[in-house]
């Protein structure tokens, strides 16, 4: 039960790095974008890196003990790209009027950071006017990054339910690719209501799908196709965990990287990738 327990904190801590992004939004003087683009591209690396040679390898173990080797290795390549068919749906199935994981530029984000009313009010001329459009992008943008964090929470809290020093290094990447997350519900709900406050609870709220997605998912799967002992089979978990490779890959080449390389300049998101690569490839050489 321990296990299930730092599962779940790793899961919280993944998620609710949406909300150190909004705060970044509405304290920092200037968000560095350069930062951003290293973090994303760090991200984007230590996700390839652990689901091509640890999680992908893992499922293809599960799954050739319990259907031979030529099976088990078919069934875990189309449950890889079953992952990535999944994000493939929920992207062209969640209606938002811009990317919600883009992230704002520095005259967007500069309200954000006016001391007084009156400064606030001469920065948002059309506040009036636009305050329900930016209320609503706010809301669909936390609604969309809430259904994307779903499938990412599960893959959390799996991996470090498996092994819970691979589940730290997804769980510090995908917080590290919640934090840009964070900013772009941020902006438009402060835009839209003028607190900080609610922009910061919107942004969290988003984050905190993450952790339910992980125990429902995990709950229903206990429930429904677990054992006597309460456990999910290792079969199962085979095809959950090359599923959750496939997930990872997507994120990594639909979000992270094409966010990293506009943010960026020169080569700082190859920089961020390689050097993800590297510490998750040395993090795992030491753990042998």
């Amino acid at each position: 039960m321990s296990d299930v327990w730092i599962a779940l904190g790793l899961t919280v801590f993944a998620g609710m790095a949406t909300g150190i992004g909004s705060i970044i939004a509405v304290t920092a003087k200037r968000t560095d974008y350069r930062f951003l683009s290293v973090a994303t591209g760090f991200s984007a690396g230590v996700m390839l890196y652990v689901s091509f040679v640890e999680i992908f390898s893992k499922g293809l173990d599960a799954l050739t003990q319990r259907y031979g080797e030529v099976l088990g290795a078919w069934v875990n390549v189309a449950a890889f790209f079953g992952g990535i068919l999944l994000m493939a749906l929920i992207d062209n199935l969640i209606p938002s009027a811009e990317n919600p994981h883009e992230v704002h530029s520095e005259a967007e984000t500069r309200p954000l950071h006016l001391a007084t009313e009156a400064a606030r009010v001469d920065g948002l001329q059309d506040y009036s006017a636009h305050h329900r459009r930016l209320m609503r992008m706010g809301l669909f943008s936390a609604l969309a990054i809430g259904i994307h964090n779903f499938p990412e929470g599960l893959a959390t809290f799996l991996s470090a339910l498996q092994d819970p020093s691979v589940g730290l290094a997804i769980a510090v990447a995908v917080a590290l690719h919640n934090i840009p997350e964070g900013i772009s519900v941020s902006v438009p709900v402060f835009y839209a209501t003028g607190s900080r406050l609610k922009a910061f609870l919107y942004s969290s709220l988003s984050g905190l799908a993450e952790p339910v997605g992980a125990i429902l998912a995990y709950l229903a799967l206990v429930f429904f196709l677990g054992g006597s002992d309460a456990t999910v089979p290792p079969e199962l978990m085979g095809i959950l965990f090359a599923g959750v490779a496939g997930i990872m890959v997507y994120i990594s080449l639909d979000e992270l990287l094409p966010t990293s390389r506009a943010y960026g300049r020169g080569h700082d998101s190859l920089l961020g990738l390689v050097a993800g690569m590297a510490v998750m490839a040395i993090s795992l050489l030491l753990m042998k």
